[in-house]
């Protein structure tokens, strides 16, 4: 089976991530197929795209857009399935949907995404957590490394073009190189 534009996916784990484990119990934390923040976004690669070259390969798993995976209500309240869904748990996912991917237990930027570690803020006057717009690459690119921006160096971003996402437990910020 194979996509001419698309990668073939399907989700590791379950579609939405609403259960934390604490100790032996497990909470509840989202009950609404609306929230995007509940929303799997972690794939297994069923199949490459046969139009583009890519460093992507079957079987590597890949971080992507949180709509993939998303159920929703339509006009009538009838629950329905993204526009991704293809049959049987898996899913068509595009080029600009993936944002990392992972080969040999080690994460890798795709195409222009990268992704800022914030930094805490110890102003004591700001009753903010995170300094504002300021971070350090966790994952950067070869545009980045073009510009001379590596990996754990300190970067200034654009505000509203970072998006949160959790990889491997810690909550980052994905951007265009860009920003």
């Amino acid at each position: 089976m194979k996509s001419l534009f698309d990668f073939i996916v399907e989700p590791v784990g379950q579609r939405y991530s609403n259960e934390v484990k604490i100790d032996d119990k497990s909470l509840i934390i989202n009950t609404k197929i609306e929230s995007f923040k509940s929303v799997n976004n972690i794939a297994k690669v069923i199949s490459i795209p046969k139009i583009f070259k890519t460093p992507i390969k079957k079987g590597d798993l890949i971080m992507i857009h949180h709509n993939v995976f998303r159920r929703f209500y339509d006009m009538k309240g009838k629950e329905k399935n993204s526009k991704s869904y293809f049959k049987d748990g898996l899913y068509f996912v595009q080029l600009d949907q993936v944002y990392l991917y992972k080969r040999k237990n080690k994460w890798k930027a795709f195409q222009d995404r990268c992704f800022v570690s914030p930094i805490k803020d110890f102003n004591e006057v700001d009753t903010g957590l995170e300094q504002r717009l300021i971070g350090i690459i966790k994952y950067g690119n070869a545009t980045l490394k073009a510009a001379g921006i590596y990996e754990e160096d300190l970067v200034g971003f654009k505000p509203f073009g970072e998006y949160d996402f959790v990889v491997e437990g810690k909550r980052l910020y994905c951007m265009k190189s860009n920003d």
